[in-house]
């Protein structure tokens, strides 16, 4: 059986918003071959820099990047992770990029959280444990 993922129509993104979430798809498609610990070094040297992203940015750059791919907006939990961070980064803010499991059902799970909440994830915050995050980096002021 299949079944459709793509959003309507009146969900994608105005024309000129539309080449960066591109540009963030296929970055994160290259980046999400990479193993572990050489995506956290990218995205921790990326995130320099940016605010720390809100909810409404986050979960506008995550419309934006489900509504134009597929793979996105379906199983690629990795690749729409990375994508939304991404485009985030490109608008001047950063989500906390987290990596980890979801309890129920057990699975191996990627998403970005802002203000403390998972973006748009069907479950409760309290069904994802976080293995490894990337969030805004905020430099220490010394007094």
């Amino acid at each position: 059986m299949s079944v459709s993922t793509a959003l309507p129509a009146e969900t994608r993104p105005a024309l000129w918003r539309r080449p960066p979430a591109r540009a963030a798809i296929v970055l994160a498609w290259l980046l999400a071959k990479q193993p572990p610990h050489r995506i956290h070094a990218v995205l921790s040297r990326i995130r320099r820099g940016a605010r720390p992203a809100t909810f409404a940015e986050a979960r506008q750059a995550r419309v934006s990047v489900v509504a134009l791919s597929v793979f996105c907006a379906g199983e690629g939990c990795l690749q729409r992770s990375l994508a939304t961070a991404l485009l985030c980064r490109m608008r001047g803010s950063w989500p906390t990029w987290c990596t980890g499991v979801r309890t129920q059902p057990f699975a191996a799970h990627a998403w970005v959280e802002a203000e403390g909440q998972p973006v748009d994830e069907p479950h409760p915050a309290d069904h994802y444990r976080t293995i490894m995050a990337v969030g805004a980096h905020v430099p220490q002021t010394t007094t």
